[in-house]
């Protein structure tokens, strides 16, 4: 029997002897410590103090959200989003970029991933790879949208995303082992052993799965398959005391991937290999610092195609047969906390990056024709200061600068004919470099534990990335080219909220809230934004963009001199019991271009693949027998494809449900549905009608262990 049939069943029952004694439980707060965050300053401070919008997202909750993927596990956050709306179980990694309150989403992250300090965004394309991230083994996520750009530099100006494994210290495991529908399967884990004075630590996964077709089922033709996964990657890490007031840190990482992308010839792959050593102090009670360098050393490649209007046939469009990208950097954070409360952190970091994109194009004859090699190189190094101070009575400030230098070099496009060897494209493009200047300015006001408001303003900026500058690209009957004159994005972002928190009477100090309302209204300035522009209608042959088929369209980046977002998010947390608790968030984004010289006939549109509003509802009930239960209802609203607003993908509501029961003392049995009830889920148009879907209904069932 299909497990997708067999596991609610199996979930009605793990509820039936929880449903309503559930609501008997005592309304009792749990404890709670202080919480601290790291991402928005670079250094540990109270989230209290934080003149920024932080969503922080612990180990437990990350584990009992219903999703297979760190992505969409993220998405319970309805600000965060990919570029598209499938997540990276079926999405081709060059479109899992982050987009924070609808800034602009694109390929190419307008924000910055980091895995414990160290940026995760692709080297040469600014996307992330998703399936690289622990999930056991993964203590907490921190989400700072519209903040951190004074302390992150380059592609933070959307905001910043922290993942932050474990410690690596004394002895544990945790693992998990999964299996579900369309044959998906995968184990992972993480253990930690003493190693003298230090600890090791091994993280690993292996994940497969047959997966399913994306395209919708109305078109759908023979040379429609199922869109396959797999990777596997694995890491080690070690800790080291060095001394009473110093401690060495070591990570070295391997990691594959291959995936299929819904037709016979279109798949990519991926490697990776990656370390890391960091070294961190606190010689006096006042000062702590940290130190990190890295290498990354990785390759990408795709193969794409163009398909028949009967869905029978496909024909090789171009051959990506390897993206190398190799980057390295270095970062030093130093914090001193002041006798009177004030805290000044400050640091400087420098990363560079090299990498190129080399493909066969122009299928002819059952050939590829043509070869295309183009890339670059980029360095980007800043320095910053932050400084928090009380200023009278409950009012903080916080004010900051941060100076950054770039430099791009070595641009290059080279075309030839493979079977003669001369080129038909030469170009070289002149070294740039310019200096960057990201201030912030914020204020906290506190009053005891009822009110906390607060407001800050920033500005970030980012450089378009190598891909963005050099490699051209086919999706289908669209076509896409690179532009080597693109400009650096600059930002101006402020943003203003409250949150009122209300206790029970005679709750004691550090427990939780039993309610929490917040609301924060948000607005950002992006100049010079780099969007995909509509510049042909297919078929025909067209300067710039080349040949286009019939129903396709000939785009290319170009830089939109203003586009403004501007919105609100509101967010209620109740804990209605000490089993049950629900969490409600909704954001309205209205993300439109103000200013496009290049394109006039966009401005006034809304932004592509913005949705005007979205919202997620979540709880968690722990009933007797050990029995917990995480339903997660997901709106998502009406949003545009294109830049022109003709293609609509239409709003949709996912309901994904988590039921899980504590079986030992150290195991426990789990199922999450995702996509309940089986809803289609819009993630791409095309102008001859093609619809791509996102995730049907996945039932999945595993155990999950710790000892």
């Amino acid at each position: 029997m299909k497990l997708s049939v067999t596991l609610p069943i199996l979930t009605g029952w793990l509820l039936a002897g929880a449903l309503l004694p559930a609501f008997g439980q005592p309304a009792v707060a749990p404890e709670k410590l202080d919480t601290l965050v790291v991402t928005a300053a670079r250094a540990p401070q109270p989230i209290d103090q934080v003149a920024y919008s932080v969503k922080a997202l612990d180990a437990g909750t990350l584990r009992d959200i219903p999703a297979i993927t760190l992505d969409g596990a993220l998405r319970s956050v309805p600000g965060f989003s990919l570029f598209r709306r499938s997540d990276s179980l079926t999405a081709q990694p060059t479109t899992q970029g982050v987009s924070l309150r609808g800034l602009g989403p694109s390929g190419a992250s307008r924000s910055l991933i980091v895995l414990d300090g160290v940026p995760l965004n692709d080297p040469f394309g600014g996307w992330v790879a998703w399936t690289k991230i622990p999930r056991a083994g993964l203590s907490r996520a921190e989400l700072v949208p519209g903040g951190g750009a004074t302390a992150w530099g380059n592609a933070a100006l959307g905001g910043v995303v922290q993942l932050i494994t474990e410690p690596v210290s004394g002895s544990s495991t945790q693992a998990t082992l999964l299996g579900g529908d369309y044959t998906t399967r995968s184990f992972e884990i993480a253990t930690t052993q003493a190693a003298g004075r230090g600890s090791v630590q091994l993280l690993g996964r292996m994940f497969a799965t047959n997966g399913f077709r994306l395209l919708g089922r109305e078109r759908r033709g023979p040379i429609d398959i199922a869109a396959s996964s797999r990777h596997n990657w694995i890491a080690l890490r070690a800790r080291q005391p060095l001394g009473a007031n110093l401690e060495l840190s070591v990570t070295g990482r391997a990691f594959e991937e291959e995936r299929g992308n819904g037709t016979p010839f279109q798949n990519n792959s991926s490697r990776e290999k990656f370390a890391s050593i960091g070294l961190g102090g606190q010689p006096g009670g006042s000062f702590s610092w940290n130190a990190v360098g890295y290498v990354q050393d990785q390759s990408f490649a795709a193969t794409f195609s163009a398909v028949n209007a009967t869905r029978t046939a496909e024909t090789p469009a171009s051959d990506q047969f390897a993206v190398p990208a190799k980057a390295g950097g270095v970062a030093w954070t130093g914090s001193w906390q002041h006798g009177n409360g004030a805290r000044t952190n400050a640091g400087a970091d420098w990363r560079t990056v090299r990498g190129e994109t080399r493909e066969h194009f122009t299928f002819t004859a059952g050939n590829f024709a043509r070869l295309r090699v183009a890339g670059g190189q980029q360095a980007v190094g800043g320095v910053f200061a932050l400084h928090e101070q009380p200023i009278a009575g409950a009012l903080r400030g916080t004010i900051g600068a941060r100076v950054d230098g770039w430099k791009d070099t070595d641009g290059h496009r080279r075309e030839s004919d493979r079977a003669t060897g001369v080129a038909s494209r030469n170009d070289v493009f002149a070294d740039l470099d310019d200096t960057e200047f990201s201030p912030t300015a914020g204020l906290v006001w506190t009053s005891g534990r009822t009110w906390r408001v607060r407001a800050n303003a920033q500005q970030a900026f980012r450089r378009p990335t190598l891909n963005e500058l050099h490699r051209p690209f086919r999706v289908g009957p669209n076509v896409t080219e690179a532009n080597a004159n693109l400009r650096t994005e600059r930002v101006t972002s402020g943003e203003a909220g409250i949150e009122w928190s209300w206790f029970r009477p005679g709750a004691p100090t550090g427990t939780a809230p039993t309610l929490q309302l917040g609301a924060t209204g948000f607005t950002n300035d992006l100049r010079d934004a780099v969007g995909n522009v509509t510049i042909a209608r297919g078929p025909g042959v067209f300067p710039i963009v080349g040949f286009v088929a019939a129903g396709g369209v000939g785009r290319q980046r170009q830089n939109l001199e203003k586009i403004r977002v501007q919105g609100v998010e509101l967010s209620a947390m109740w804990q209605v019991a000490k089993s049950l608790s629900v969490t409600a968030d909704y954001i309205f984004n209205d993300a439109r271009v103000r200013r496009a010289l290049s394109a006039p006939a966009i401005v006034g549109n809304r932004v592509a693949q913005v949705p005007r509003a979205s919202a997620s509802l979540g709880a968690s009930w722990r009933g007797p027998a050990g029995i917990t239960f995480t339903p997660r209802v997901r709106w998502i609203g009406r949003q545009f494809e294109d830049d022109e607003n003709q293609l609509t993908l239409g709003e949709v509501t996912v309901l994904d449900l988590g039921v899980s029961k504590r079986l030992t003392e150290h195991v426990d049995l789990f199922v999450n549905i995702e996509n309940f009830g089986d809803a289609r889920i819009e993630t791409g148009r095309t102008a001859d009608g093609l619809v791509n879907t996102g995730t049907p209904r996945l039932a999945l069932a595993g155990l999950r262990g710790s000892w």
